[in-house]
């Protein structure tokens, strides 16, 4: 086939005036780009070591961090300046000589490693990294030529694991890897960090709703339950039922992200947000504000409590206590039946619906990075909704029971929870109704019932009405449930008459006190645990106790 060029026209060629000009453009660029690495290598060779950080953009251990302060502006966070060895090998005259002469002060030296790199002929390599001051004045007594110290920044935690799961922890390079840290870099801080502009920069405090009197009463406490109940672990939160803020957190064990050696350990996991348990008994306070919340029963109705069969499961009591209660005794004895019939009159799909309102069943949304996701059954039975009514079947974290239960005492709110302060007014514009203000006056007066005269009465504190619910759950094991291991849980409001904070302890595979007479169950451990921190934090909090209406107060005259 012959190709026809009869309606092509030649395309005009560049005038020489053209060509010219666009090589003098292309000239000019190269010359501006060249001269511009050529000024910033004569920058940096005529800059003395301090300032010659200043063009370091990419190191990030030389880069600031703000500190972190509790809310009463306490420091819990900070950096402070350390001093790093390094070598120049070039100028080391006797690589073994040398070795053998930092191993005489500093600990754990690596002779084969740093002889292949003090002997390697390169100009820089890193030997030790944040040296204490004694170590540094040790390493300059020796007097070894090609030795040489980096001042370099270093977080430091004031409290040390006093708040660790909360704080995080930042790495070799002050970037932060876990916790509040790594937050406060995925806001912006680590890339200001990668592009330098930080270095020198003083950047205002992170203030944290954190209570670091609380926080110290709360993991002190802890520490005593352990030890007490024999414990593999235990954790608290402490939420303000208003706006969200968390006011203290703790999960034991823990670790001093000074030295956090452990931290990845598995026994170190934060259990109160990053654990996932089935919450026992305490989700009886969800299955009773979700039946009166319906309208399947009010507060006054008898539900049969006669045991039953489901799906080959026989739904029994711990208890008997008769063949029908009213709802304020289920709560009371913490009904099993009772609970798995309230759950039936609502029916699968509004108990599912009415956890997941609750934000039991989704991953909560909040500044601390470790959030653990809920875990729930892939198609809801009849047979589920009944055993998740009391709290198996349905696996949650510590804090979203906590979260969900302030929306139970604060009139119906779910609000978000935040590490950061917040006041009402800001916690009003993001809070949902879940329930209604009649329900959350009904499960206040329930609370109150089972902390006088239920299984919170080992929580009580004289003066701050303090109410609540027991849980007492077998673990599951390799897909089975072992009776002799529990995860026992409190979850206590104060004061009850007009609840600003929502407590939850857990204690996890406690012991019974020896020559106590008593047993394992959450109302010997978690429910006392609760009352002893309430007992200490509640004075810190500004909550003024109330001991009677003063009908029988006595004049004295002094």
């Amino acid at each position: 086939m012959a190709l026809s060029l009869a309606g092509l026209k030649p395309r005009p060629r560049d005038s020489a005036a053209q060509v010219r000009s666009r090589t003098g453009i292309a000239i000019a660029c190269f010359l501006a780009v060249y001269g511009a690495i050529g000024a910033r290598l004569v920058q940096y060779g005529l800059a003395d070591v301090e300032s010659g950080r200043h063009y370091a953009v990419t190191d990030r251990s030389l880069a600031s961090r703000p500190d972190i302060v509790d809310v009463n502006g306490d420091v819990l966070a900070t950096d402070i300046h350390v001093a790093s060895l390094f070598g120049e090998p070039r100028r080391i005259v006797d690589a073994d000589e040398a070795v053998e002469a930092l191993s005489s002060v500093l600990p754990d030296v690596d002779y084969r490693d740093w002889h292949r790199k003090l002997s390697s002929g390169a100009g820089f390599v890193w030997l030790r990294r944040e040296l204490t001051p004694r170590q540094q004045a040790d390493v300059l007594a020796l007097g070894i030529p090609g030795l040489g110290f980096r001042t370099e920044k270093r977080r430091f935690y004031p409290g040390g694991p006093l708040a660790s799961h909360i704080l995080g922890l930042v790495n070799i390079d002050n970037a932060g890897i876990a916790g509040l840290e790594k937050y406060v870099d995925d806001q912006g801080l680590g890339t200001m960090q990668d592009l330098g502009l930080d270095i020198t920069t003083d950047l205002p405090p992170v203030k944290l709703s954190l209570d670091a009197r609380v926080q110290y009463a709360v993991r002190d406490e802890l520490n005593q339950a352990l030890e007490r109940y024999q414990a593999i672990a235990a954790g608290a939160v402490v939420l303000n039922a208003r706006t969200g803020e968390v006011v203290a957190m703790a999960s034991l064990p823990d670790y001093d992200p000074n030295n956090p050696y452990n931290a990845l350990d598995k026994d170190r996991l934060n259990r109160m947000s990053g654990g996932v348990f089935e919450m026992g008994s305490t989700f009886k306070s969800f299955t009773t504000a979700m039946a009166l919340d319906t309208g399947v029963v009010n507060i006054d109705s008898r539900v049969d409590t006669r045991p039953f069969r489901v799906s080959g499961y026989t739904i029994k009591e711990f208890h008997n206590k008769g063949s029908s209660l009213t709802v304020p005794e289920i709560f009371k004895y913490s009904s099993n039946v009772g609970s798995a019939r309230e759950a039936d009159m609502v029916g699968i799909e509004g108990h599912r619906e009415f956890l997941t309102r609750l934000g039991l069943l989704s991953r909560l949304e909040t500044e601390l990075p470790e959030v653990a996701t809920p875990t729930q059954p892939n198609e809801w039975k009849k047979i589920n909704s009944m055993t998740i009514s009391f709290g198996h079947g349905v696996a949650t974290t510590p804090l979203n029971t906590a979260v969900a239960a302030a929306a139970l005492m604060n009139g119906g709110w779910l609000i978000p929870p935040t590490f950061l302060p917040r006041s009402e007014e800001q916690a009003a514009a993001i809070a949902k109704r879940v329930i209604s203000e009649q329900t959350s006056r009904y499960m206040r007066e329930l609370y109150d019932l089972n902390g006088a005269h239920g299984s919170g009465r080992q929580a009580l504190v004289e003066g701050y009405g303090v109410g609540g619910k027991t849980g007492t759950a077998e673990k599951v094991i390799n897909g089975r449930y072992v009776g002799n291991k529990r995860f026992n849980a409190y979850l206590a409001s104060f004061p009850i008459n007009d609840p600003k904070y929502v407590v939850l302890v857990v204690v996890d595979e406690p012991k019974p006190v020896p020559g106590s007479g008593q047993g394992a169950t959450a109302a010997s451990n978690a429910a006392p645990t609760a009352g002893a921190i309430i007992r200490r934090s509640a004075p810190l909090l500004g909550i003024t106790p109330e001991f009677g209406d003063g009908k029988d107060a006595l004049l004295v005259s002094y």
